[in-house]
């Protein structure tokens, strides 16, 4: 796909995240589902993503260390473009009014070209009424 598929707004909100260690809550459409969660830096996610793999076993530490060079790269990287989007927090709702998954704390990223819309704030779970 072309770069011209991709919002500008949105793709502007990436590289401040990614330039300024700057967060934003946020919801994504995409292809149908609603992603919503808070916009993070591609560095923020990779590091994040490393401490899954930290205490585990010799090839879990280093898919740890290569999640961390990874998201070093990234920042020294700095291009004018960006392709991907980086959440924390993340819920992903597919057509029901319960996320999936619904417990932990998911990290999510994706494709700037196939995000359809999107809008600033995340969608918070309502506590059931009595």
């Amino acid at each position: 796909m072309s770069s011209e598929s991709k919002d500008s707004i949105l793709e502007f909100f990436v590289q401040a995240a990614n330039r300024h260690d700057f967060t934003l809550d946020i919801t994504l459409n995409v292809n149908g589902s609603v992603i919503s969660g808070t916009l993070v830096s591609a560095k923020d996610y990779f590091d994040a993503l490393s401490e899954n793999f930290e205490d585990g076993s010799d090839v879990a530490q280093k898919l740890s260390d290569e999640l961390v060079k990874a998201g070093e790269t990234v920042e020294e990287n700095n291009s004018t473009e960006a392709n991907f989007i980086h959440m924390k927090n993340t819920k992903v709702y597919c057509g029901d009014s319960k996320a999936t998954p619904s417990k932990g704390k998911i990290l999510w990223r994706g494709k700037l070209s196939e995000v359809d819309g999107f809008f600033l704030g995340k969608i918070s779970e309502s506590k059931s009424s009595k």
